[in-house]
């Protein structure tokens, strides 16, 4: 059972009788049927990239896609779709943040711009 407070779920490629969930792309293809829920809705070439919502990721060597609870308040049928998808192939999820490694995202080009500082009066 996924808490309704949960800020990110963690659907892991591993079963819960601990065997690997295979194809070994499924997290890619998860997360690739997934990407038109984003913020602001599709847009041209969205389909070209993943959702912030829904990205594929590898956890101490085990496929994982980490659902950001974003996509239950904007597309609520589409987190359905994910949480089934976890439970119908026995996969063990798990409620957790993650924290994005900095040197991977500047790597990859994906480096957030700072907030602007609030000037006090």
């Amino acid at each position: 059972m996924i808490s309704p407070t949960a800020t990110e779920i963690f659907i892991q490629g591993i079963t819960h009788d601990g065997r690997t969930f295979r194809p070994s792309d499924w997290a890619e293809r998860l997360a690739g049927v997934m990407c038109s829920f984003r913020p602001g809705g599709a847009y041209p070439g969205s389909h070209l990239s993943y959702s912030p919502w829904c990205v594929p990721t590898t956890i101490n060597g085990v496929k994982c896609v980490v659902v950001n609870s974003a996509l239950r308040e904007a597309e609520p049928m589409a987190w359905d779709f994910c949480v089934n998808f976890a439970r119908d192939n026995d996969l063990q999820v798990a409620e957790a943040c993650l924290v994005p490694d900095p040197d991977h995202q500047h790597k990859a080009g994906l480096q957030r711009t700072p907030p602007t500082p609030v000037k006090k009066p």
